[in-house]
């Protein structure tokens, strides 16, 4: 169904399964997959591809020229996977050839109202920005992460699967996986103990994970020493292997450490 106030551009592709609501607008190069619903008002244009099962609320803008004054029309894309949710006044911008050409977002995330994903991030699957949530150029979200409202992320950083950011919170360096953070340029206050939980993980496997953070952001020695001996005991606990494959992968804005006690 296509409310006949829409405007659909030459050159879009649209499955007839979709419901396209009043004054939507559609622009050409778009492909959108199935049962896909607009509500109204919602603007999607670019190199723009969605899949199926997404909902866009009014006044949602998907696709439109990024924010970056080093962008110069190059063509570049937007790809958007399945069961998202973006809610009112949400922003995505596609990429620029300064960080691939590409905005990825994947699958079963909620993008609450008045939220913003800027030029050239990736956000991976499960993940919730809450109202008015920003994120910067070419950052990484990983599956299940969550970011409160009117958080803010610093161009080029990365958040770890299963991390939360706290309301009004400001991240200018990279949050390791199940990592908790609190507060404008501030350090790690734990972990996710809830992201740990909803996981399935016991209570002694949470302590045991606990234990071991510390021990990595143990300021006797530098966290690269530290992480040597950690891997020389061959735990075999898989969310520490990986926080210590999220250190190590060079990370161009630094790692956030854990407050000491």
């Amino acid at each position: 169904m296509i409310h006949p106030s829409s405007v659909i551009s030459k050159n879009v592709q649209i499955d007839d399964s979709n419901y396209i609501g009043p004054f939507c607008n559609i622009g050409k190069n778009v492909i959108i997959g199935k049962n896909n619903k607009l509500t109204s008002h919602v603007s999607i244009t670019g190199n723009t591809t969605i899949g199926d099962n997404n909902s866009f609320f009014p006044f949602s803008s998907i696709g439109s020229q990024p924010q970056d004054l080093k962008f110069e029309n190059e063509i570049s894309y937007l790809e958007i996977g399945n069961n998202n949710q973006f809610r009112e006044n949400v922003t995505v911008n596609p990429g620029t050839k300064g960080g691939g050409l590409k905005t990825v977002i994947k699958d079963n995330c909620l993008f609450m109202v008045g939220s913003h994903i800027a030029h050239d991030c990736i956000i991976n699957s499960n993940v919730i920005l809450a109202n008015n949530a920003t994120l910067a150029g070419h950052v990484e979200v990983d599956n299940n992460a969550i970011l409160g409202g009117n958080s803010a992320v610093h161009q080029f950083v990365r958040i770890g699967k299963y991390a939360m950011i706290g309301g009004m919170s400001g991240v200018e360096k990279d949050i390791i996986p199940y990592g908790l953070y609190l507060g404008i340029r501030e350090n790690l206050k734990g972990i996710n103990l809830i992201g740990l939980k909803r996981k399935g993980l016991d209570n002694n496997s949470i302590s045991n994970i606990a234990k071991k953070i510390k021990d990595i952001f143990n300021d006797n020695d530098t966290i690269l020493n530290n992480i040597i001996r950690i891997e020389s005991e061959n735990l075999n606990i898989n969310e520490i292997d990986e926080i210590i494959n999220f250190i190590k992968a060079n990370p161009k804005r630094g790692i956030c450490i854990l407050e000491n006690e």
